[in-house]
């Protein structure tokens, strides 16, 4: 058995314990053995993008974000929608990564929980196929009025929901051994 591979997941809410920080917990719970969730949390501390600063030495925390894309096996993104867009937090950590090669044939799972989130989904979508990421139908999730899905523990209390998550672990994880 080789060594465990590192995903990295990444929620697009800054607000601690938010329910998109909560699926990727369920995520990390529930994904094979043979993978490691590690749960980027410092979202909030990258600093506003500024093309000037996108040089050789980029800002400390930036560099450090585009390290744990670059040496991760592959990145899960949950997001909500905000204003029928992505959250600015995660759109601005996103643009850090336009000007690399970070996500370039990186294997990413995209999952939006909101309360309607077509639209955020559909940005996120064209981001990740921007920076060149790689994903399909299979790997994408969008889990609408996610509020009423989950319980204040993180429990998914939704069995169409807690199914499509399972499927959607299942998926991530089949294209992760895929082209290794």
């Amino acid at each position: 058995m080789g060594e465990q591979k590192i995903i990295m997941a990444i929620s697009g809410s800054t607000r601690k314990n938010s329910n998109n920080f909560k699926i990727l917990k369920f995520i990390s719970e529930n994904i094979s053995s043979d993978f490691t969730v590690e749960i980027f949390e410092d979202l909030e501390r990258i600093p506003h993008f500024n093309p000037d600063l996108d040089t050789e030495n980029p800002p400390e925390e930036v560099q450090a974000f585009r390290n744990k894309i670059e040496t991760a096996s592959g990145v899960i993104i949950c997001t909500p929608e905000y204003v029928f867009s992505l959250p600015g937090s995660l759109k601005n950590a996103l643009e850090w990564c336009v000007s690399t090669t970070v996500f370039s044939n990186k294997k990413v799972g995209l999952i939006t929980a909101s309360a309607s989130g077509e639209k955020g989904h559909e940005q996120l979508e064209l981001i990740m196929k921007t920076i060149e990421a790689k994903f399909n139908e299979e790997t994408q999730l969008l889990i609408q009025g996610i509020r009423g899905k989950l319980d204040l523990d993180g429990n998914i209390t939704d069995e169409k929901t807690l199914l499509n998550l399972l499927k959607f672990i299942r998926n991530f994880e089949k294209q992760m051994k895929e082209f290794n």
